[in-house]
């Protein structure tokens, strides 16, 4: 069996921080969220890492980032592009956006001969969550279904205080396997509980705290990169027509309808870990507490890369 990959999807972060050089250090050392997740990864044993970028943004990204993993893991650049679009397509005047994170994800396919774990440049996951997907990828592969992982999040552990946040809400069955992930765009925390709403903050409804959520932390097989490839055109048809500037191909979407078609099974992973993200920049006071909570108590060293 080969080695995990980590691949982690940062083609967005120029646009969402205004630029790569404005990189916010959540610690006096220098290190961004993303040292933290690939310290933990390469404890868990992965050894290399696809980098998901901009091709505009490549030089400040190895300046940013790149310079001081490629000294701890083998790395890999591979670039979403607007314009890396199957043949008979256009892209439609006026589209700036990318084409979401299963095109993200397609990104890399060359890179990528086993399986490997996928997550969020800017989500901070916890050393349980990677050490878990890691254990699960080096002990399952393809049978009759595909055998994919996620890794899911109580929703508690992953609000903010300062605002709302989208999360996916995983329906599980009794084996702990995923049957849906129901998207919720608007979650925040209200009335001393947590509550969703679906048309932009009119009426509310409540949801368990401890519901079970997706960060975007998924463990596939290559398989996945071959249904993604061959579901491209069918997305480009539908999305060109009803929303061509803003239409996107979201992995989940791509794991749901082969989850429709019983080809692939899900095993959902728990994490008791907390998130941390600077969705606000109110957030980050809060999460440069915490990081450095985590080096107090001896989870981290103070300097990740010495």
């Amino acid at each position: 069996m080969k080695k995990p990959v980590l691949v982690i999807m940062a083609a967005g972060m120029g646009s969402r921080y205004g630029g790569l050089k404005q990189i916010d250090p959540i610690d006096k050392e220098g290190h961004i969220i993303m040292d933290f997740s690939i310290y933990d990864a390469k404890r868990a044993g992965f050894e290399k890492v696809v980098f998901i970028i901009k091709k505009e943004n490549e030089a400040d990204f190895k300046e940013a980032v790149g310079k001081r993993i490629e000294k701890v893991m083998d790395v890999a650049y591979v670039y979403q592009e607007l314009a890396n679009i199957p043949d008979g397509f256009e892209i439609p005047e006026d589209r700036v956006k990318p084409w979401g994170t299963a095109h993200a994800v397609l990104s890399a396919i060359d890179e990528i001969d086993g399986p490997f774990a996928v997550i969020n440049a800017d989500d901070y996951y916890g050393r349980h969550a990677f050490q878990t997907i890691y254990d699960y990828l080096t002990t399952h592969e393809d049978d009759e279904k595909y055998r994919y992982t996620m890794v899911a999040y109580r929703l508690k552990n992953t609000v903010t205080d300062n605002g709302h946040v989208a999360r996916g809400v995983c329906g599980l069955n009794e084996a702990k396997e995923l049957v849906s992930v129901t998207e919720r765009t608007r979650i925040e925390k209200r009335n001393g509980g947590i509550e969703y709403s679906e048309d932009d903050g009119q009426t509310w409804n409540p949801i368990d705290a401890d519901t079970l959520v997706s960060m975007n932390m998924w463990g596939f097989t290559r398989s996945i990169l071959d249904e993604i490839k061959e579901g491209f055109p069918a997305f480009l048809e539908k999305g060109m027509k009803e929303n061509p500037l803003k239409c996107e191909y979201f992995l989940p979407a791509v794991v749901s309808g082969l989850l429709a078609e019983n080809r692939a099974a899900v095993k959902v992973l728990e994490s008791e870990d907390k998130w941390y993200g600077v969705t606000y920049k109110e957030d980050k006071p809060i999460v440069v507490e915490a990081m450095q909570s985590l080096k107090d108590s001896g989870l981290y060293p103070q300097n990740l890369w010495d």
